[in-house]
């Protein structure tokens, strides 16, 4: 029985020196090749793209997003699993017992650390979008920022009396009719840009939206299940171009701004008129906030001519909602996103969002 008892034992500090060496082994080995971009694109385009796409078309049977589920799961575990903890520590009064607990969740969450590396980080080491569809980013004047911000504006004021609208006037397309079109926005833009031509996965409504909105986040891609989660409890008109911009993601655009600027893209390129709206409607939110910041006479002028009320309205739906929920909370988690976003070669950080402008301005201006 002793010998028994020993070997046990020995299995038990070989089981978790494993649990503890081959996350960090995986996560020093991510850091150590990172830079080798070749390696990272073979990586990328070879493994965790297909292997996403098929992770998001087995979780597609499910109408509900697992990876909420899994997330609540896994979160609540955890406290369950730290509060236990401390209860044996006052029932057993042994360290040692609490202080394996704790070395088991960390290596939990260092599983998880380098899962994300490998799932989703190498994304951020591989040529952008912009470099493998031979976009141009060169700089713009203030001139040809102001006449696509007025382009956008009259597109999105021309489509906004075309989308459904309640007696109040503001935006009223259902909810699930804008997730069952999104399959089908990229069909043109991969017309134009192959790389984007994948087979589409329905994106899902969170449930915990609203908790989203507080964090300050209208959506998230989860590498694990390839699933594009949209928060919906955000203003709806812009629903639609959040839903594209989510499934951007799925198509390894990993950069937020350019996933903004595809997002923005397949939806004023599809064929219908709610997604066209949106993605103009996102578009101009993004264009008006650099306009602005360097020439606000311009803006004000572009807004006085082009702006119909029903533009209007939902224009201060979305300011109003954000502005209500501005909170401390929201700036924290900006804060560690943008951390993280640096951390992975994205150097304007969550700032980024913004800079989608540049692609905007290049590509848009062979309309005017």
């Amino acid at each position: 029985m002793k010998t028994k008892k020993k070997g046990t034992h020995l299995n038990r500090i070989w089981l978790q020196l494993g649990a503890v060496t081959i996350p960090l082994t995986l996560v020093i080995l991510f850091s150590l090749l990172k830079d080798k971009q070749s390696l990272m694109t073979g990586w990328v385009f070879g493994i965790m793209a297909p292997l996403e796409r098929l992770l998001g078309r087995i979780w597609s049977v499910f109408p509900f997003s697992v990876a909420e589920a899994l997330t609540v799961l896994f979160l609540t575990g955890c406290v369950i699993w730290v509060i236990r903890a401390v209860v044996l520590v006052f029932r057993q009064r042994a360290i040692v017992p609490f202080l394996r607990r704790l070395i088991a969740l960390a290596a939990v969450w260092l599983w998880l650390w380098a899962g994300l590396c490998w799932m989703w980080n190498a994304a951020y080491y591989i040529p952008t979008f912009a470099q493998r569809a031979g976009l141009n980013t060169e700089p713009y004047s203030v001139e040809e920022l102001a006449a696509v911000t007025e382009y956008f504006a009259c597109q999105a004021a021309a489509l906004a009396a075309q989308v459904p609208r309640d007696e109040e006037g503001h935006f009223a397309e259902e909810v699930p009719n804008c997730f069952h079109t999104g399959v089908d926005i990229y069909q043109n833009i991969a017309l134009e840009f192959p790389a984007l031509n994948i087979k589409s996965v329905k994106a899902k409504p969170l449930l915990f939206s609203r908790f989203q909105s507080i964090l300050g986040f209208t959506g998230i891609y989860f590498p694990f299940t390839g699933e594009a989660n949209v928060n919906v409890d955000a203003p709806a008109c812009l629903l639609p171009s959040t839903i594209a911009h989510e499934m951007a993601h799925q198509r390894m655009v990993s950069s937020e701004l350019e996933a903004n600027f595809v997002g923005i893209a397949a939806s004023t390129a599809c064929d219908d008129v709610v997604f066209q709206y949106s993605g103009y409607l996102m578009g101009l939110i993004n264009l008006c906030n650099a306009l602005y910041s360097v020439s606000p006479e311009t803006w004000y002028d572009i807004s006085k001519r082009t702006f119909t009320p029903e533009l209007v309205i939902d224009w201060q739906d979305n300011n109003s909602y954000w502005e209500a929920l501005e909170s401390p909370v929201e700036n924290v988690a900006g804060d560690m996103y943008d951390s993280f976003l640096k951390g992975n070669n994205q150097e304007l950080g969550i700032r980024s969002y913004g800079a989608c402008v540049d692609l905007l301005v290049n590509y848009y201006s062979k309309y005017l």
